[in-house]
């Protein structure tokens, strides 16, 4: 039967955990599922260019309508001035500086709809500059300060149906069939598409009407870079007319602002993105790779003449992927982020030596569920810079970094971290079994932790597959520790930080040895002496759903597992997931029915005859990226074969499962109320 969420959310909001911190006499409670509506984040941090302010998104949670909220502030770089830019009932995003620093245009709801406001400093009035059908997204200032370059969806007309006789008077036939001839036709989070694409405008900064630069049935994203005399806007598109089947072929282009003609600045096969223009203009940076339809190609930097002309890498020594670049104010240097064992950082690219300097450490802490990485930064004209910092006690807060000194400014969770028992990470390496690779680890321990004593184990597995966690603050780990539970979590082959060799040994190849490498952790653990053999547990989501179903196909030695959000079937997946031809392209050699035995070698449905151990399934009713299809194939086969099992349906949720907060916690109750049923030591807890 469908156990109702509601009452498991609402159970587990008022329990208190089962917690050693309570037993010892610990002077902090443990986190608890409650908490996580009192979470917040500082996001997309923009620092002002004479760089003595920042302008933030500040993140939170509305407990009674169960959604994310946002709002402006303002902050001095010394950490004094906090407080509210503007008083607005709407939430609101993407907040950008003018060149001047004397104006911020943002994102809010205006009538109902999504229009661009701009608040003025000197003032501190605010009002709409636009009256748009569609939402704004990616907002740049041109150089001059007099107009915000914006990308928009443009509707299509759709394909035709065919002709109907006229209903006769009075007659209710229902609604219209739908026709579809796209080949990505719905996408998960957002449902089916309507027809149409994403296109570039401008428009005046003091309000009036916005005028669109691009046409054609391609989208035209952000970010979009302004030369500095705001005659041109340099940005990415595929402009390809097998775009769909080639969907990261992407490359740069210039937009005459007056005339809107468009020419294509690069033409390798493979991605050119997140172009930024030189302070001087003459040259753009951007991120790229040459497409060997890899599973993980890393993106380098890359300089090109501002005619298209002479294409270079700056990062070919860098075996480690790079995004967002930023100019340093003298056109010397480029900033980029960078994921480096687990950890985000940003680097400093010399644009002449090419030589990398590392400026600052542990950007990320936006993702509040599981240790992903993540964040953003911003620089000013003194190069000082804004970032987003983690922390594995807390989300993101505000950071500053100027002249190789970083400083916290915001303290937006110590009125709730301060006082709850946040529980420390540990970081080991485990040696491959199979090939001596190493493989890194962390994991956490329960409130009043004592390691003479037996624990049971939680072994978290992250999705993509390519991705990684980190030493970042989590909620779900967080509140497995304070149940009781040592909780590990593993960077397998196949994760991203640590080089493209490593990135790809599960190219083609996945699931495989990426399985052994969590085994080889999981006895790295046991062997520190304090975890009980007879009381392990697995879980992941995604990618770690898919290796938490190869698990149990593979080993009994687990007491319980919770398969979120997996794949199943290989075949059926990549025709019914929401990037077919880039799942198709990028994970397998080639299409399902032409390489039938490989993909069915790939999917755990082949192993379900060998599981004995009690096996969740957990999706979200709306999951386009693994399609909910996917989970009941799998909780059919474990029924037929009477394996102990459920399925646990999230309703209205897309892949991100944890969107709403309740959702979260309704995931971690099932979780933990399945391994507390399947305990073999649960009456010892």
């Amino acid at each position: 039967m469908i156990r109702a969420l509601l009452f498991v959310v609402v159970a587990l909001v008022h329990a208190s955990p089962l917690s050693a911190a309570a037993q010892d006499g610990s002077s902090l409670p443990p986190f608890a599922p409650s908490d996580v509506f009192e979470l917040e984040r500082a996001g997309d941090p923009r620092i002002s260019p004479d760089g003595r302010t920042v302008v933030y998104t500040r993140l939170g949670f509305d407990v009674l309508k169960d959604r994310g909220t946002s709002s402006l502030w303002i902050i001095n770089t010394d950490g004094t001035g906090h407080e509210p830019l503007v008083s607005l009932e709407a939430g609101v995003s993407q907040p950008r500086w003018s060149p001047s620093g004397d104006r911020i245009a943002f994102v809010s709801t205006f009538d109902g709809r999504s229009q661009i406001f701009v608040h003025h400093i000197e003032s501190g009035r605010t009002g709409p500059i636009t009256r748009l059908t569609q939402s704004p997204s990616s907002l740049a200032w041109s150089p001059d300060g007099r107009q915000i370059a914006f990308g928009m969806f443009v509707p299509g007309e759709g394909a035709p149906t065919a002709s109907m006789p006229r209903p006769p008077e009075g007659a209710d036939w229902g609604p219209p069939i739908e026709i579809i001839d796209d080949l990505v036709y719905r996408i998960d989070g957002r449902g089916d598409l309507k027809p149409g694409d994403t296109h570039l405008f401008v428009v005046s900064s003091d309000g009036g009407t916005a005028r669109q630069l691009t046409s054609g049935e391609f989208d035209h994203n952000g970010p979009y870079s302004w030369t500095p005399d705001g005659s041109t806007i340099v940005l990415s598109a595929n402009r390809r007319e097998d775009h769909v089947l080639q969907p990261l072929d992407s490359d740069l282009h210039a937009v005459d602002v007056a005339t809107g003609s468009i020419t294509q600045l690069t033409s390798r096969f493979g991605p050119d993105t997140q172009p930024a223009v030189s302070p001087d203009g003459r040259t753009i940076a951007y991120v790229g790779f040459d497409d060997r339809f890899q599973a993980y190609q890393p993106e380098k930097l890359y300089l090109i003449d501002i005619d298209g002309a002479n294409p270079r890498i700056l990062t070919n020594d860098l075996d480690r992927e790079v995004a967002a670049p930023v100019w340093s104010s003298d056109g010397r240097a480029i900033y980029v982020r960078s994921t480096d064992l687990g950890r985000t950082k940003i680097l400093r690219v010399d644009a002449n030596t090419r030589g990398v300097t590392e400026v600052a450490i542990d950007l990320g802490g936006m993702s509040l569920g599981r240790p992903y990485g993540g964040g953003s930064f911003t620089v000013s004209d003194n190069d000082a810079i804004a970032f987003s910092q983690a922390s594995h006690t807390r989300p993101a807060e505000l950071a500053i970094a100027r002249r190789g000194a970083v400083r916290t400014i915001t303290d937006l969770n110590g009125d709730l971290m301060d006082h709850r028992d946040m529980r420390p990470i540990e970081m080991f390496w485990t040696e491959s079994s199979i090939d001596e690779k190493r493989i890194q680890s962390w994991y956490v321990t329960p409130p009043g932790f004592d390691p003479s004593k037996m624990y049971p184990m939680i072994l978290e597995i992250h999705g993509g597959p390519v991705a990684d966690y980190g030493p970042r603050f989590a909620s779900e780990i967080q509140l497995f520790a304070a149940t009781g539970y040592v909780t590990l979590y593993v960077n397998p082959r196949g994760s991203t930080s640590y080089g493209e060799a490593f990135g790809n040994a599960i190219h083609h190849a996945y699931p495989g040895d990426d399985y052994q490498d969590l085994i080889d952790a999981v006895d790295d653990l046991i062997a520190k002496g304090f975890i009980d053999e007879d009381r392990l547990f697995v879980t992941g989501g995604s990618g770690g759903g898919v290796l938490t179903a190869w698990i149990v196909g593979n080993t009994d030695r687990f007491a319980g597992a919770v398969v979120a959000k997996p794949v199943i079937n290989w075949y059926s997946m990549i025709l019914y997931g929401d990037f077919p031809a880039f799942f198709m392209k990028y994970w397998f050699p080639g299409p399902p029915w032409e390489h039938q035995d490989h993909y069915m070698a790939r999917s755990p449905i082949s192993l379900v005859g060998n599981v004995t151990t009690p096996t969740m399934l957990l999706t979200g009713s709306n999951d386009l990226r693994t399609p909910l299809a996917e989970t009941e194939q799998y909780y059919t086969a474990l029924k037929l074969r009477e394996i102990p099992t459920k399925l646990v349906r999230v309703p209205d949720a897309a892949h991100g499962i944890a969107a709403k907060p309740s959702n979260l916690i309704a995931k971690v109750a099932e979780i933990l109320a399945w391994f507390e049923e399947h305990d073999p030591g649960a009456d010892d807890k």
